[in-house]
């Protein structure tokens, strides 16, 4: 998909992306509903071609990064140092400076894939890490809930937490967000 405000340069880009091997799905002149039209036409990668990116198109790749993560490549004139920033924690994964040169489209975009998907595999590696403590604490309190309440160590609230899990067919964590519930529920 392209996004680019002027024509003349959106069909140089395009003619340049089909050269190179790839297909053009979509060619919008701004990034307004953006996140409809990647919705609607799945595009596997998203070049966007500006002489500098302004304040509405950085908050178009917040969302796009957080809603439907997809690679973006933006080429533009602009250097400035604060732009470039902006543009890469919005998402966009190659921020490329008077670089539209046609025999250099091709590895700008494989660079891009490979670094969004690097970087989704570290999101998710992330989101992965950050439940698994979520639930550690969750097993903790529960575990410091069944102690109090049966005055027993460490060891044995977490053998009767388990217990009660596992004869309830429940995720350890489950088993202790219900015990966290009733404690509350009867204080």
């Amino acid at each position: 998909m392209i996004v680019d405000e002027s024509t003349e340069r959106a069909a140089a880009l395009a003619e340049a992306l089909r050269n190179a091997g790839y297909g053009v799905v979509a060619q919008l002149s701004t990034c307004e509903n953006l996140q409809t039209r990647v919705l609607e036409m799945q595009p596997d990668v998203i070049v966007i071609d500006m002489d500098s990116p302004d304040r509405d198109t950085l908050e178009h790749m917040c969302c796009l990064s957080r809603e439907t993560p997809r690679p973006v490549v933006m080429f533009t004139h602009d250097d400035d140092n604060e732009k470039m920033r902006t543009a890469m924690r919005a998402g966009v994964s190659a921020y490329v400076v008077n670089g539209l040169n046609n025999e250099r489209i091709k590895p700008i975009i494989e660079v891009a894939i490979a670094r969004f998907q690097e970087f989704q595999a570290l999101r998710a590696e992330l989101a992965e890490a950050n439940s698994a403590l979520a639930e550690r604490k969750l097993i903790e309190r529960a575990k410091g809930l069944v102690m109090k309440q049966r005055q027993c160590s460490e060891e044995d609230a977490y053998q009767a937490l388990r217990k009660l899990a596992m004869t309830r067919n429940l995720r350890m964590a489950d088993m202790a967000r219900t015990v966290i519930t009733a404690a509350e529920l009867l204080m």
